[in-house]
């Protein structure tokens, strides 16, 4: 298939990756040195994202927030206008689902179709084509790109219409948050007590508080290893993407807010950039609690 992918980032270059190494043929906007290796295994590096999108049949996206779809596609150099008749637009980027909405209504305008198709798995999950992916669109579009999905995830899921599947991912996106500020909060609570954090750990690994975040991230705290599968300030844009939605729903998330002010911390301490695990940091500066 020939595919326009924009949005070579932490997470885009490997799925791009995946996707050259199965045979299609993906054309590449803003290709930089770290990216070079895509062109090297096949991919053609294109002059500008509407170059990108010219004679695609299918043009991916993954891109940081909603105000950078919104450019990409609508913008002074937008691609809208030079999206072939019938083309499918696959949003995989984590935005806002009433904008996607909004989106995806001004792409069939124009005679493209669109998934919006969020992921998660982090670096990890996208190096190792192990990435979970919430869809939303028609059922016509979702089996189109179904084995462009095989490629970069295991756990594909349609949820339901354009939106849904960006709806999915903010939910994760608050579980995720809030676990992660609870096994911090835990595992800062063992050490201050006098416990062996990496212990209780341990121990709570066997119970009923056992859960991939205390396995994964709750070992990154223990070892101070910060350097980013998932940058904290991108999981705050999350988190401020579920809280304007229960604005509009007039809706309480009380501990979404609670995490996302948490967030908020950590980037006024300088730690926007470290891995999400980082917030602990962010506890103890609170708590007067050196590392």
């Amino acid at each position: 298939m020939r595919i326009g992918f924009i949005g070579l980032g932490v997470m885009g270059r490997p799925m791009a990756g995946h996707l050259i190494a199965a045979g299609h043929y993906l054309s590449l906007s803003r290709v930089k040195p770290v990216s070079q290796f895509l062109v090297d295994a096949g991919g053609k590096a294109a002059a500008s994202a509407r170059e990108a999108v010219k004679g695609a049949e299918a043009i991916i996206l993954m891109l940081p927030d909603t105000p950078d779809v919104e450019a990409v596609l609508f913008g002074p150099e937008g691609i809208v206008d030079a999206i072939e008749s019938g083309a499918l637009v696959i949003d995989m980027s984590s935005i806002s689902p009433v904008a996607t909405k909004d989106f995806a209504a001004r792409i069939a305008a124009k005679g493209g179709r669109y998934l919006d198709a969020p992921v998660s798995g982090g670096e990890v999950g996208a190096r190792n084509a192990a990435l979970t992916i919430m869809v939303g669109g028609h059922e016509d579009d979702f089996q189109r790109a179904l084995p462009l999905f095989q490629l970069m995830g295991k756990n594909i899921n349609r949820v339901g219409g354009v939106g849904d599947g960006q709806t999915a991912k903010v939910a994760n996106q608050i579980i995720v948050g809030l676990t992660i500020q609870a096994v911090a909060e835990a595992l800062l609570f063992a050490r201050k007590a006098g416990a062996d954090p990496i212990k209780v750990r341990e121990a709570l690994m066997g119970g009923f508080a056992s859960s991939r975040i205390l396995e994964v991230h709750g070992e990154r705290m223990n070892n101070r290893t910060f350097e980013p599968g998932f940058r904290i300030r991108l999981h705050r844009k999350d988190l401020a993407l579920a809280l304007d939605a229960a604005k509009s729903l007039e809706l309480a998330l009380p501990n979404t807010a609670t995490t996302a002010q948490l967030m908020n911390a950590a980037l006024a301490l300088g730690d926007g950039d470290k891995d999400h695990s980082g917030l602990i940091r962010t506890l103890e500066s609170l708590s007067g609690a050196s590392s």
